[in-house]
């Protein structure tokens, strides 16, 4: 079955992938930063943060602009996830649960850190690389002066 306009095909009678189960909420809820309710300037209730994670996901499964995501969903707006989104991640809750679950799959021995990659993206260079010589001129000569 496909929903709405999605390429990608989900599952009859399957849950879409955007939703998130109980047990993945229960991990990543406690990582989440708490924000306070202003007593002296309530002004609206926050979304629920498991909505707001389930309108991410959809953006990110469906690949379409943080704008475009339907109201219809009950998701909130697109602005919405992605300021949360990008809240989130400067918490550090994404580097959290990403150290949580190697911590838990190292513990059950299921990582082979044989296979493991270092990319140049990923480590600094602490002196730094070589630097670039100045770049040559391939004209044969300097252009003449038109004043």
């Amino acid at each position: 079955m496909i929903i709405g306009w999605l390429s990608t095909p989900v599952r009859k009678g399957g849950q879409p992938p955007w939703i998130v189960s109980d047990g993945l909420w229960a991990r990543i809820e406690p990582l989440l930063p708490a924000v306070p309710r202003r007593a002296d300037h309530p002004g609206r209730r926050r979304l629920d943060n498991r909505k707001v994670l389930c309108g991410i996901l959809f953006v990110l499964y469906a690949g379409i602009p943080w704008e475009f995501l339907p109201q219809e969903l009950g998701f909130g707006s697109g602005m919405t996830c992605w300021r949360r989104l990008r809240d989130w991640h400067q918490a550090g809750a994404w580097q959290r649960l990403h150290e949580s679950l190697l911590a838990e799959l190292h513990a059950a021995g299921a990582l082979d850190w044989s296979r493991a990659v270092t990319g140049g993206s990923h480590v600094r260079a602490w002196k730094g690389g070589p630097k670039p010589g100045r770049a040559r001129s391939i004209v044969p000569g300097r252009a003449r002066s038109t004043t």
